[in-house]
């Protein structure tokens, strides 16, 4: 298949487009560095956020580690009740390229892990989630990326040929399953080798 035919683009969100991080908000409530990282690493954990973003309610979650560690139960809820301090905003760089891929009339889709309870929230205070013809959203989905089920609804959803689309996600293991389906999978690392790859693949013209 040429390098013309792919000719739909599906962005991961976070990491992508939109700058999230726990760490702004919690260096607001942690004086000390050290300390913060190891209540994200050994309380707060990368693994414990998943599961919301593959549809488990946020007040499970806040339950059950409130339970495991009492001591840290103020600092727990803010990670739900403060949510939107962990979303600095969007990259404006990579928000170029969405626009530039959107001007020339490229269909637009999204693909993101993320709870079905914050992406509405995310979503009202920005308005690039407009430029999107779709969106699939993991936990509204109840599974979430890498799992390729959550692809094949993307793909369903909105009948799109995997032949014809551009997937890009700075997520290693998301890149890999999405290629294993057939998509043309692009590791995402900043805005301007994006934009590269991109003008490679016909979809947007080289610079002047």
């Amino acid at each position: 298949m040429g390098a013309a035919m792919r000719d739909i683009v599906v962005f991961d969100f976070g990491g992508v487009l939109f700058d999230w991080n726990p760490r702004y908000l919690y260096r607001k409530l942690f004086d000390d560095e050290a300390a913060m990282e190891a209540f994200l690493r050994d309380v707060t954990t990368d693994e414990w956020n998943a599961k919301q973003d593959a549809g488990r309610p946020w007040h499970e979650a806040i339950a059950e580690l409130v339970q495991r560690h009492p001591e840290h139960e103020a600092l727990i809820r803010a990670y739900r009740e403060r949510w939107p301090e962990t979303l600095a905003g969007t990259i404006p760089e990579t928000v170029a390229v969405l626009k530039e891929l959107k001007a020339a009339g490229t269909p637009l889709y999204g693909l993101t892990n993320w709870s079905r309870e914050t992406f509405p929230i995310a979503r009202s205070m920005h308005g690039e989630f407009d430029l999107f013809d779709g969106i699939v959203v993991s936990g509204e989905e109840g599974m979430a990326k890498p799992d390729p089920r959550i692809f094949q609804r993307l793909l369903q959803r909105f009948g799109l040929p995997a032949e014809r689309v551009v997937f890009i996600d700075d997520n290693r293991a998301n890149v890999e399953a999405a290629a294993r389906l057939g998509l043309h999978a692009i590791h995402f690392s900043d805005a301007g080798s994006l934009r590269n790859e991109l003008v490679g693949l016909g979809l947007l013209k080289v610079r002047a």
